[in-house]
């Protein structure tokens, strides 16, 4: 058996094909537009945002792996799907909103708005290169939405288009992102002043950054490989969880 990411992984009745049957998300997350633009505290949720890139899943079953950071007091998961047939993403995102929901937590999906809207997601997060935020505020009007943004001028635009929430970074160049433009904690703080919204910092980002990131008065970390590729990804969690909770 293959995994989401097309790497061989366990046996019968592992991975994400086999945790991801596609079963219909409850009526409470049936993705209906004008549903629950706000979930309770979802600004407080973005306090660590997890990014689950099932291609840092390796030969871990990614909605597992996700679990276990939930388990650790994660409140907020993305799903980023770039390289997954359809069907398999769909599968793994009905799976994600399962777990997620029985934690209380957000699910948004990454650049994906009809996977975002099939799965009963929270929420669909943008980049400058996806449809244009103002066009998924316009076909979705009860999501969230959040953008990425690199300069306080794109910030100000996103939060004129109609996000709820910004992406801002890099903080450091990382694997994930090898060519992402790097803006350091100066534009992370030109970002934060730019506009109302809640920002959330990304890019190779450190429980030991934390501190720096949230003085700047950032809403929360976003974080991938840290976790999801940590040998013990609930301690790698609660090593954020508890620098957040101690600035």
């Amino acid at each position: 058996m293959t995994n989401a990411t097309g790497q061989a992984h366990g046996g019968p009745g592992s991975g994400p094909e086999a945790m991801a049957r596609p079963e219909a998300p409850s009526p409470s997350h049936a993705g209906t537009p004008g549903e629950g633009r706000q979930p309770a505290g979802w600004r407080e949720k973005l306090g660590l945002y997890l990014i689950c890139d099932l291609g840092l899943a390796g030969g871990r079953d990614p909605v597992q792996l996700v679990e276990l950071a939930l388990a650790a007091g994660v409140r907020a998961v993305q799903l980023r799907a770039k390289a997954t047939p359809d069907r398999v993403a769909y599968q793994v995102a009905l799976a994600l909103r399962r777990v997620t929901a029985r934690y209380g937590a957000l699910l948004i999906v990454n650049d994906r708005l009809d996977l975002a809207l099939a799965a009963g997601a929270d929420g669909v997060h943008l980049g400058q290169d996806d449809l244009p935020a103002e066009v998924a505020r316009r076909l979705w009007p009860a999501g969230l939405l959040g953008v990425s943004v690199r300069t306080a001028e794109r910030a100000r635009a996103a939060e004129r288009a109609g996000a709820d929430y910004l992406g801002a970074g890099a903080l450091r160049s990382t694997s994930t992102k090898p060519d992402s433009r790097v803006i350091g904690l100066e534009g992370l703080r030109a970002v934060v002043q730019a506009t109302r919204l809640p920002v959330v910092a990304i890019g190779g980002i450190r429980p030991e950054d934390v501190p720096a990131v949230r003085q700047i008065g950032a809403a929360g970390v976003a974080v991938a490989s840290a976790i999801l590729q940590a040998e013990d990804v609930r301690g790698a969690a609660k090593a954020f969880l508890t620098a957040l909770t101690t600035t």
